[in-house]
């Protein structure tokens, strides 16, 4: 895998790697089990071979990634635990230089209000357009009361297609089209010293079943038709190109690789040998 070794496992919720020069940590917030009732087109047999006793691992991750002179944050969670995971990497609010947001379900945004103030003030906070424009438009107080706080730190972008040779972010960061979960769901490819992770967002909820079963889409996409085809057209590529991956609703450390199997794909985690 094109990962570098494990560098510290600084708390239960938080394991730290490489990523050429860069370190990456997963910040995790535990769920509780989850309820296929989730799951658009999953047959019965299909349940009961992949999830046979009725429910599945949930989690909630963000993730750090800290290059030579900056601190990235991808999404905030739900802001349970997130500044006390940062902590524990020695990251305070204030040090965080960029958010970068997959979409913004209230998992994903949680972290970045407290009591109604920015909690990273020193942040520009990155969406794709399409994003933006949903959201600004909606009814849903917590994405708006989050873009009214930050309203003088938004960065907006249009999102690219995997395979593109134009950055169109920064220097080892790359915005993805993954639309269908959201109108403007983006993923993000990050590289440096020719390795590579895709921060995927929510490409995928139920690793069990829409690995091999990648049809299987989920009560929460916006668009369920386009969150498959994005998802298929993910996988594919990074399964071809041998890039791992990384989702917030993978168990932790919520990485690992992906690989064409006889039906659909399989995910390897990273870290096996952790026990996890």
């Amino acid at each position: 895998m094109p990962i570098g070794t494990i560098i510290a496992q600084d708390n239960k919720d938080v394991i730290s790697f490489e990523i050429g020069d860069f370190r990456v940590s997963t910040l995790s917030e535990k769920m509780p089990n989850g309820n296929p009732n989730i799951l658009l087109g999953a047959s019965e047999n299909a349940l009961q071979k992949y999830l046979p006793d009725g429910t599945f691992p949930m989690s909630v991750n963000s993730f750090l990634v800290r290059t030579p002179d900056k601190n990235v944050l991808i999404d905030a969670g739900l802001g349970r635990n997130l500044v006390a995971n940062l902590q524990s990497l020695k990251v305070a609010p204030e040090q965080i230089h960029i958010i970068l947001l997959t979409h913004m379900h209230g998992d994903h945004i949680g972290g970045l209000l407290r009591d109604g103030k920015v909690v990273f003030a020193n942040a520009d906070l990155y969406l794709s357009q399409a994003e933006y424009e949903h959201w600004i438009k909606s009814e849903n107080k917590q994405a708006l009361n989050v873009l009214a706080a930050y309203k003088d730190k938004l960065k907006f972008f249009v999102a690219e297609e995997l395979g593109s040779k134009k950055s169109n972010l920064f220097t080892g960061f790359r915005g993805i089209a993954a639309y269908g979960h959201t109108p403007g769901h983006t993923a993000y490819l990050i590289e440096s010293a020719g390795s590579r992770l895709l921060i995927w967002g929510d490409v995928a909820h139920v690793m069990a079943i829409q690995m091999p079963l990648p049809n299987v889409a989920v009560t929460y996409d916006s668009n369920a038709e386009q969150a498959i085809a994005s998802r298929k057209k993910i996988l594919d590529y990074v399964a071809k190109n041998k890039i791992p991956v990384g989702g917030m609703h993978i168990i932790f450390p919520a990485i690992g690789d992906i690989k064409a199997a006889q039906k659909g794909y399989e995910f390897k985690p990273f870290c096996e040998c952790l026990g996890m």
